[in-house]
């Protein structure tokens, strides 16, 4: 099996059917539709399912792209390696993050990233914690953002400090008595957005208070759990980093108190494994920006 034959598989995967993968590779689809013909019988298994509209993978095809995902990304780290050597800051940043702190720290730094290296360019994943990790642990992303606690003997990793979780509400549905906090007994009865993250701690908290929360969406999408604030749906439990993209005057967030909750954010990527050029430059930017550090040109 070649490389052409795994970038071909991986990509009628990605794309969930053969024509687009063949627009993708710029080939024509019979001619891809014969290469994973060939594929399928010189590896003696098949891959695809038959007679569905939309790709569907047999148990050896999934086996097969989990190992080419790892494989491919392998490959693309060391042909990207070698020819940035030299070459300064340039190349292409893999980046995955979980959808909250993505949307709240990922702009702003790559804004200014590409201010200060406008040759370079950004391929970035989206995904829940787990997956984050998996990407990491399968080279396809050199840097992962997440929510999530990692093996120290496995990633080199920075984490923020502890940020509380804040209550966003329509300010015609304002609950709580005092201006900049509400206690989490004023929640009961109360419709909520909760992420999946938080949602067995929250609702262990509420029940030590004697109620079982009114949890009418659990969602991991900040912009959905804003919109729907914003429509009236409910009320979102959010980090209070999120302040940032409350755009409409009518929200407002008020800080969860008695008990107080709180997140934290997490930067990983592979313990002794080299980082791009660019990626090295990435972390040492988010630790000026967010740590208030000045790095050497030697540290990540």
């Amino acid at each position: 099996m070649e490389i052409k034959d795994m970038r071909a598989f991986y990509a009628i995967v990605e794309e969930g059917n053969i024509s687009h993968a063949a627009q993708r590779l710029d080939i024509a689809q019979p001619a891809l539709s014969r290469q994973m013909k060939r594929l399928e019988t010189s590896l003696g298994v098949q891959l695809f399912e038959r007679g569905s509209r939309r790709i569907r993978l047999t148990d050896a095809g999934k086996v097969m792209y989990a190992r080419v995902e790892h494989i491919l990304g392998i490959v693309d780290g060391a042909v990207r390696e070698i020819t940035e050597m030299g070459s300064g800051v340039a190349g292409a940043v893999r980046l995955g993050t979980i959808t909250t702190s993505g949307a709240m720290l990922v702009p702003e730094l790559l804004a200014e990233f590409h201010r200060r290296y406008p040759q370079v360019t950004y391929q970035i994943w989206e995904a829940e914690g787990a997956r984050i990790l998996e990407l990491l642990d399968n080279r396809v992303i050199e840097i992962g953002i997440t929510r999530t606690q990692v093996d120290a003997k496995v990633y080199e990793s920075i984490v923020l400090p502890n940020e509380p979780l804040v209550v966003i509400m329509n300010r015609e549905q304002e609950i709580g008595e005092k201006a900049h906090e509400v206690q989490l007994s004023e929640l009961k009865d109360v419709p909520l957005l909760v992420p999946l993250r938080w949602q067995s701690v929250f609702t262990a908290n509420c029940k030590k208070q004697g109620f079982t929360p009114n949890i009418v969406c659990v969602s991991d999408s900040i912009v959905q759990d804003l919109l729907l604030t914003k429509m009236g749906m409910g009320m979102a439990l959010l980090p209070v980093s999120s302040k940032t993209l409350l755009t409409d005057g009518n929200l407002i967030y008020k800080k969860l108190v008695e008990p107080e909750m709180s997140t934290h954010t997490v930067i990983a990527w592979l313990k002794n494994r080299t980082l791009s050029t660019s990626s090295a430059h990435l972390i040492r930017l988010f630790r000026e920006m967010y740590l208030g550090e000045r790095t050497g040109s030697s540290q990540y």
